[in-house]
Parts: C-alpha cells; structure tokens; sequence
C-alpha cells in the first residue's frame, strides 16, 4: 500500500456548525448570524478575527494562494497564473449560472487552464439530469465555489447577487448530506437540484421569496411536471404559514439548514 491513501474530504463549516463555533452577543438574531455566514463564509481560521472584514479577507487570501498556487499550480505544469485568477473571477462571478467550456473559453483561451481553475479544491461543478428521461446529459452544468468567503474575499460582498449565493449554500449542504446533485431538465424548465443517495431523492428549487406570484409560478410549475413521487421542496427566506403546495413542500431556508435531515421538516 506505500503511495496510496484514502482521501476524506471536508468541506468548511455548515451553519449549524457556525453557529456552534462562533460567540455571539445574546441579543443577534438568527437571521443576523445567517447574514454573516453569508459574507464570511465557513473557514474555521475566521473564528480568531471575530468578523472584522479586513482581518478576514487577509486570512482568506493566504488560505485562497495556497490552494491556487501550491494545490492549482504544482498539479498542472503550465498553468498561467494571471490566467488562472481571471478563471476564478469568472466562475466566482458566475455561480449557479449554466456554463461550459465554451462560455468560459470565449472569454480565456487556455483549456489547460480552464481545467486547472475548477480544481475541485476551489469549486464544485453539478451536471445536468434528464428527469423524464432518467439519464445524464453532457453539457451545460453549473458551477458553485467552496465557499462564500472565498468569492467575496475576491468580488466584494454584492447582496444583489443573494439568490445565487443561497443556491450555493444549499448545493454545500446537500453535499454534506452525502447527497449526489445535478441540475434537474424536465422538459424545457429546470430544477435547481436534483439530489440522490442510493434509497433517497429530493427535488429542490432555491429562491429568496415565493411571495410574488409569477415567482411562485416560476418555481412550482417544474416541481409540479415531475411524474414520481420523490420529496419536492421550496427553499426560501420566507416565514408564512402557507408550507405546502399541492404537496410540494415550502420550508424556510434557514430552517432547512439547521435540521438534522433535510426529510426531517
């Protein structure tokens, strides 16, 4: 067995393990504490500098050269490191957008690049899933970064970009459910996850309000065309009294995030 080894990945810190880790003032709401989680991210090392950002942002950056230039750049002989940054600027910029080596290629022109920039180390990538047809497609997946405070640390905090950076919390925390996830095609509409374990499936949209009724619309109608009877689930920031759909279950992110089985609402 000399050379070989079993690799354990870890991803950084759930909110519910954030909220464990980190000391806060009695009188912060949840609400408050998931806002922080939103801009700083989960790295453990945060914890030291008590969210002042410019102390964070120095953490985050020397944990971010590391991976690029040490993990990034060792493993793939030739790759361009100023081309490499401008690589994770644009997935960073692009989370939960359909992509493809072609949209990326048409802004940077190195394919060895392109592939040392998704290094699993830094973002993760879902492909797409025929949910009638019960196949895999090829093309056109998504990108999602390990974690929040890395893309902030390198865009500055956007809050308009809030539905996207939501979408990307629940793809981390479906993984470590130990859920397999893929983008859902069911006819011309799209799920946001479709999410597998061997005796499980959910089928999850994101949103950050169903308030609106052409949102509600917009993110029922897809959940509503699949024909099995798998859990169908709407994420969102909101607190209603109205948690179900015809069956198809809303529940507050939040919530969500800090039960101990995404099954268990």
């Amino acid at each position: 067995l000399s050379g070989r080894y079993v690799e354990i990945r870890m991803l950084p810190l759930s909110f519910k393990e954030f909220l464990d880790f980190y000391e806060f003032a009695p009188n912060i709401t949840v609400d408050e504490k998931f806002q922080r989680y939103l801009q700083f991210g989960g790295m453990p090392i945060l914890r030291e500098y008590k969210f002042n950002e410019a102390r964070s942002n120095q953490a985050l950056e020397g944990i971010y050269s590391t991976v690029v230039l040490r993990d990034i750049l060792q493993r793939n002989n030739g790759a361009d490191q100023s081309m490499l940054q401008k690589i994770m600027l644009f997935l960073c910029s692009n989370i939960g957008s359909i992509t493809s080596p072609n949209s990326i290629g048409n802004v940077l022109s190195n394919e060895g690049d392109i592939q040392a920039g998704k290094s699993k180390n830094i973002a993760g990538k879902t492909g797409r899933y025929d949910v009638k047809g019960k196949q895999l497609l090829k093309t056109l997946g998504k990108n999602y970064i390990i974690d929040m405070g890395f893309r902030n640390m390198l865009l500055g905090y956007r809050d308009a970009d809030r539905g996207h950076i939501i979408e990307n919390i629940v793809f981390l925390e479906l993984l470590r459910r130990d859920y397999r996830v893929y983008i859902g095609k069911v006819g011309e509409t799209e799920v946001d996850f479709v999410a597998e374990k061997p005796s499980d499936k959910l089928y999850i949209q994101v949103t950050e309000s169903m308030q609106a009724p052409e949102t509600r619309e917009r993110e029922l109608r897809p959940l509503r065309m699949i024909p099995d009877n798998y859990e169908k689930i709407v994420l969102s920031m909101d607190r209603n009294f109205i948690n179900c759909y015809d069956g198809i279950k809303s529940l507050n992110l939040i919530d969500w995030l800090l039960s101990e089985n995404a099954l268990e609402q």
